[in-house]
């Protein structure tokens, strides 16, 4: 019946899924991990490579002063407290222990200095030297080849397979399968003699799926993720009783590019320098409309708003940390300006409103409060008065899905019916929704990968083996 068997079998092979893999071999289990594309580390690749964690080591060398229930109550608000509160409370407890292990255990390299992302109270998150998630997915493969961890990529999952008490007892795939033809390839059957991890991803590309949670996330709107994102999984997992929670609720990111496809390189600019140091205006009027460290939710809505076309605008002191500032130049997505009054009429906003905005936004921050939006004044931000002067012109893309399969605190996945976990079946990252609420915090995606691809991987690891 069986074409192989192996311990633990790992869908999926990004953050959660190679995570759970290193830690479920680690305990002694025979692991294998399958994607579904040609290359490995799907979402996670492409990533901006942001780490949120509370009492880091750069914290403490700051002096902020940050804790366990700050992050949890910064999630909370973000996402309108629809999110599950121990899931929270899981991810900000062991986000150090997650930040040490990629640092000491996979030799991941990290930016001096840490960043203020929309939503969070401090600073709290580290960026790989890359600026990109790679800076971590590349030590991770590197560790699963060290380990001897195969990792079997053009595999689609098609089903699972049960016993007759429900618990999973391995799956059918399609070995060969071409992305996006779910008739190609060969059917193959893995049996999982202690458990299967699913870590797939969310669904932002699967239009189709999209649009049913939310009808107004239509083919029109563009998406950050790259074109595997979709609901296979997910769906294999509803029709075996997997509990969905939160699956309308998905995000768009504020901070894309209109002049590029995808996450492209202006977004970390956006996150890095244009809202932290720099502010965001309607091209219509030359104002300001929101403050740009808002969390993502808040800011989608405020740029969704009739009328407003969204730019960002920031000066040669506030882009020495956008790490992606000279391929955005060279691409087109960011322009420089010798002056202000060229970069409004170059982006047809009315200069003198424009000019008054800057100069009151200035006066905010010498004084270190922001009196008409609350946005927070950093310690090393400055006015914006130095040139050159940089412009991004934003749109807000499909980029996040806070819903999923609801996980216990050991991540095994919920059955809608009893209520119990369903057997030997584990998940973790974007497949799994409750944590994040109505919205994510912007470093929260990786190092709840990593926190709960962890404990699947040594929970899996402990199921008995089936005879």
């Amino acid at each position: 019946m069986w074409d192989q068997s192996v311990d633990v079998l790992v869908i999926g092979s990004g953050f959660a899924g190679l995570s759970a893999a290193i830690e479920a071999s680690k305990a002694g289990a025979t692991t294998i991990i399958i994607d579904k594309m040609h290359v490995p580390g799907g979402n996670s690749a492409i990533s901006g490579g942001l780490l949120s964690a509370a009492g880091s080591p750069l914290q403490e060398q700051s002096g902020i002063y940050d804790s366990v229930s700050l992050m949890v109550a910064d999630m909370l608000a973000a996402g309108q407290h629809l999110n599950h509160p121990n899931l929270a409370r899981i991810v900000a407890e062991h986000s150090v222990e997650a930040l040490l292990w990629t640092i000491e255990e996979l030799g991941v390299q990290y930016k001096d200095r840490l960043s203020h992302l929309g939503g969070h109270s401090v600073p709290r998150t580290y960026n790989t030297r890359t600026t990109s998630g790679a800076g971590i997915i590349r030590p991770m493969l590197a560790c699963c080849r060290k380990m001897g961890i195969p990792i079997r990529l053009a595999t689609y999952l098609e089903r699972f397979i049960t016993d007759p008490q429900g618990a999973v007892e391995g799956v059918v795939v399609r070995e060969g399968y071409v992305f996006p033809n779910a008739e190609s390839g060969t059917e193959k059957r893995i049996r999982a003699r202690r458990a299967i991890i699913l870590a797939s991803g969310g669904f932002a590309r699967d239009v189709a799926f999209r649009t049913i949670q939310n009808p107004m996330l239509s083919q029109d709107i563009q998406s950050t993720n790259h074109p595997g994102a979709t609901a296979e999984t997910l769906k294999a997992v509803l029709t075996i009783g997997g509990t969905p929670v939160h699956l309308s609720h998905i995000q768009l990111g504020p901070w894309s590019s209109r002049d590029e496809e995808g996450f492209g390189v202006g977004s970390m600019f956006s996150m890095l320098a244009g809202f932290p140091y720099g502010i965001l205006v309607d091209v219509f009027t030359g104002k300001r409309f929101v403050n740009e460290l808002a969390d993502r939710r808040l800011l989608v809505d405020a740029m969704l708003m009739s009328g407003v076309e969204s730019i960002a605008i920031v000066d040669q002191s506030g882009v020495r940390e956008a790490s992606t500032l000279d391929q955005c130049l060279k691409r087109g997505v960011v322009a420089k300006y010798d002056s202000i009054e060229a970069l409004a009429e170059a982006n047809h906003i009315p200069a003198d409103s424009l000019q008054l905005t800057i100069r009151k936004y200035n006066s905010f921050v010498e004084k270190g409060v922001d009196e008409e939006y609350g946005k927070p004044i950093s310690r090393d931000s400055a006015p914006i008065t130095t040139p050159p002067f940089y412009s991004i012109r934003l749109i807000s893309k499909v980029h996040y899905c806070m819903g999923g399969l609801l996980i216990n605190e050991d991540a095994q996945v919920m059955h809608i019916q009893s209520q119990l976990p369903v057997g030997r079946l584990y998940a973790a990252g974007e497949i799994t929704g409750g944590i994040h609420g109505a919205s994510r915090l912007g470093g929260n995606s990786i190092v709840e990968c990593i926190v709960f691809g962890r404990i699947a991987g040594q929970k899996a690891a402990l199921e008995t083996i089936r005879s």
